[in-house]
């Protein structure tokens, strides 16, 4: 693993929270281990394809899996559903060499997320063309997934660690 890209990724990752006005959700985990994953995705028409425009993320679990997410985030801008579902783990996380055997779980997390999102998503869809309503333009959040969210009042704190 490249560790300097590594900690590049980590200190800055890249289109980090979550995407009101996302055309699909993909979430991959388990609050029960902590190790969570959410993908949003926004698609756009460019020259008669319908790509993904823009896409990010929300991670709770360890370093690599937020670096994995943040470069993965960026490789899918401009594909198309298909293409994009055609990437695997090591693809994703490629920029960062071979990882380790206990963080290859952290590119199929985000190859899951991923694939979550696209699927959720029907190929033939057409874009949206009304903006969602303020009401309706934020769903549940990663954090509401956490065990005890919901007794919690929605009060959870989330430390980023570095």
């Amino acid at each position: 693993m490249d560790e300097q890209k590594l900690q590049d990724a980590i200190a800055n990752p890249q289109n980090l929270g979550e995407m009101p006005d996302a055309d699909a959700v993909g979430t991959v985990g388990s609050p029960d281990c902590g190790d969570m994953l959410r993908m949003w995705i926004k698609y756009a028409d460019k020259e008669g394809r319908k790509v993904i425009d823009k896409a990010s993320f929300q991670s709770f679990g360890c370093q690599t899996a937020i670096a994995v997410a943040s470069l993965a985030t960026q490789m899918i801008q401009g594909k198309t559903r298909e293409e994009a579902l055609r990437l695997k783990a090591d693809e994703l996380s490629a920029d960062l060499g071979p990882l380790p055997p206990m963080k290859i779980h952290c590119g199929q997390m985000v190859e899951g997320a991923l694939k979550a999102a696209l699927e959720a998503e029907s190929a033939t869809a057409p874009l949206p063309t009304p903006a969602p309503s303020p009401a309706t333009a934020t769903g549940p959040t990663l954090a509401d997934s956490l065990p005890g969210a919901a007794a919690s009042s929605g009060r959870v704190k989330i430390v980023f660690d570095t």
